[in-house]
């Protein structure tokens, strides 16, 4: 199996210092959606999809205008899912299946360019994306994203252990190992992604964490900013905290076995594109 490293969607909010935790006040930041394609003997697998084609065409219609002002995406056609699939030289038919780590609006906005793909959730983050928009919109899910019905498997959080992770699930119908994560906090279904490839794991940790500094195995800290919009956008904090924690154990226990990186930072994308 071979991984691709894909950023789906360039992220420009205000203030590096206040996002990032590095780089001037008045700077923008730079935050990516970061995705992986999985070339395996059944197909492609995307983990995650970034901003899609349609949300690059109609930003403000589907994204909505509060997303467009506070994160200032760029926008750019080649870097959606799609685009960077057709460029390695594959067809959209070619991607089976969709392992988003939850269902907000930046991590599927891509699910209706592969409209054929198994898409693979646990059972709690599909009821809680199903909810009418006004009940879940604090939470960053757009049901337009999702208005073509894709083809959902849902999972029960119920499975093995991993790194002393408990109730992991094996993706079925895949010839390659890929989990499902219970890394709950963030939205109520929310997962991280592990993958075996030929270097070893990768965890995917989606939003359970934005920044590479909080998971430092020797001084963990959130820039400001990152620590505030975490704790006003997590349906449940306290979760979110403790997944924090195990990760950070991860890191400190087995990082020479496992590369653990998150959805939106550009210092772990630059890092893990680069290797």
């Amino acid at each position: 199996m071979r991984i691709h490293h894909l950023n789906c969607g360039t992220l420009c909010p205000a203030s590096a210092r206040f996002v990032t935790g590095s780089g001037g006040l008045f700077e923008r930041a730079r935050m990516v959606c970061h995705c992986l394609l999985l070339e395996t003997s059944r197909g492609l697998v995307l983990v995650d999809t970034g901003l899609g084609t349609r949300d690059v065409q109609d930003a403000k219609g589907r994204l909505g205008q509060r997303f467009v002002k506070r994160n200032a995406p760029r926008l750019d056609p080649s870097e959606t899912a799609l685009a960077q699939v057709e460029r390695l030289g594959f067809k959209r038919e070619d991607v089976r299946h969709i392992v988003p780590t939850h269902l907000d609006l930046d991590h599927v906005g891509g699910l209706a360019d592969f409209p054929d793909a198994q898409v693979h959730v646990f059972g709690d983050e599909h009821a809680a994306a199903m909810v009418p928009p006004e009940a879940g919109a604090k939470f960053g899910y757009q049901p337009v994203q999702w208005a073509h019905g894709p083809k959902w498997s849902r999972y029960a959080v119920d499975g093995e252990r991993w790194f002393g992770f408990e109730s992991v699930r094996v993706i079925p119908g895949l010839d390659a190992e890929v989990l499902l994560v219970p890394l709950t906090g963030h939205t109520a279904g929310h997962c991280g992604v592990a993958v075996k490839g030929p270097g070893g794991w990768v965890l995917h940790a989606g939003d359970a964490y934005f920044s590479h500094r909080e998971v430092d195995p020797v001084a963990p800290r959130s820039p400001w900013g990152v620590a505030l919009f975490q704790k006003l956008k997590s349906v449940d904090n306290a979760a979110r905290l403790q997944n924090q924690e195990r990760l950070r154990g991860l890191v400190r226990a087995h990082g020479h076995e496992v590369k653990v990186f998150s959805a939106h930072c550009a210092v772990e994308f630059d890092r893990m594109h680069a290797g």
